[in-house]
């Protein structure tokens, strides 16, 4: 009774173990198939205006061009959402920033030719009043420097969440020569002039609304743009080419990509700095410096595609194969010194020999 028993368990670990190899292996793994890694290429297209009225541009239109910098990327793009602006700037001397460096009383307060990393040019050596009540050494810079102080809340393009984002993404996968683009074939021109990316209603339209991708991230839009950041636009093909192609469509995710938490306030968000050059009438160079803060997308593009092949199948059936010897090594192992009972089937299992050496008449 107790040998039935054990044979039994024996065979119910044996066959647990196979079955769960064969369905890890060809059913979860697809070991069965030749997998191949995506190859993608992507563009981008953004699109939106925007009317902001203030005291230092008055009313004033902005369009794509004014707000996209630049103009292409490499599965980038770049939409500013904020900005300080320093007009009219031209080469001259003037009064640096007041900060503990640059506060001065008389003129041998300030060195002739000093420059830090925070400079916004080269001292000339003279102390002179930056205000009425402060005094600032003199610099040799683009005058009048710029002061980024404080940054403008709201944000001046805060209407830039209802701007939408254009993706077109064609992937290869060189392997199978299969190719294909996230335009899918069922869209026709005036689908695609009206939807908007909905992960419910609309899951496969390949224009974004910002705001939208900011919130399925989790994050504020009106907060995220006073100081810029950056945001991941995840596009997933993984493919199974056993099926028909129209199985194969990409799948959308969003998240922020840069910290943005209490534990990260030192220099956080996104920007750096352009500037638009003019020539005066008087033949010398102008020009308008522009702070840019906004948000930067990244477009990301990873997949896989599996497909039957032979070598692979043959493979995974011979690893499968040799689970036959490491079964009855693990039953081995539970029985002989896991189970309550292991002393008695340790006794059924090895047969015990008295060793003895044969005397010299028997031999």
């Amino acid at each position: 009774m107790r040998n039935s028993s054990l044979n039994l368990f024996m065979v119910f670990i044996y066959c647990f173990l196979q079955s769960f190899s064969f369905r890890w292996v060809f059913l979860w793994e697809k070991g069965y198939q030749e997998t191949d890694a995506v190859v993608s290429s992507v563009t981008t297209k953004v699109k939106g205006v925007t009317l902001t009225n203030t005291s230092l541009l008055g009313a004033r239109i902005w369009d794509v061009a004014d707000y996209v910098i630049p103009p292409q990327g490499e599965n980038t793009v770049f939409v500013m959402t904020n900005a300080i602006l320093t007009l009219n700037q031209s080469q001259g001397r003037c009064p640096e920033l007041p900060d503990d460096q640059t506060k001065c009383e008389v003129d041998n307060n300030c060195v002739p030719g000093y420059v830090s990393t925070h400079s916004s040019g080269i001292q000339t050596g003279k102390c002179v009043p930056y205000n009425s009540s402060i005094k600032t050494c003199e610099v040799f810079a683009w005058c009048p420097v710029e002061d980024d102080y404080h940054i403008p809340k709201p944000a001046f393009l805060r209407e830039a969440e209802n701007f939408t984002l254009l993706v077109k993404n064609n992937i290869w996968y060189r392997k199978f020569n299969f190719s294909k683009r996230n335009i899918l074939p069922t869209i026709n021109s005036t689908y695609l002039k009206n939807c908007i990316y909905d992960a419910q209603t609309d899951p496969f339209c390949p224009i974004f609304r910002l705001g939208k991708i900011v919130e399925a991230a989790g994050q504020d839009f009106q907060e995220m743009a006073v100081e810029g950041g950056v945001m991941a636009l995840q596009i997933n093909w993984d493919c199974n080419l056993d099926r028909a192609a129209s199985h194969c469509v990409p799948k959308y995710s969003f998240r922020r990509l840069d910290n943005k938490d209490s534990a990260h306030t030192v220099s956080p968000g996104y920007n750096f700095r352009f500037a638009k050059y003019y020539k005066n009438s008087d033949g010398t160079d102008s020009r308008t410096l522009v702070k840019a803060y906004g948000i930067r997308f990244d477009i990301m593009v990873f997949g896989k595609a599996g497909k039957f092949d032979v070598i692979p199948t043959m493979i995974n059936i011979g690893s499968g194969l040799a689970l036959f010897g490491v079964a009855t090594v693990l039953c081995d192992i539970f029985v002989l010194y896991c189970m309550k009972k292991k002393y008695y089937y340790r006794e059924k299992k090895y047969k015990y020999v008295e060793d003895y050496e044969l005397g010299a008449d028997e031999t």
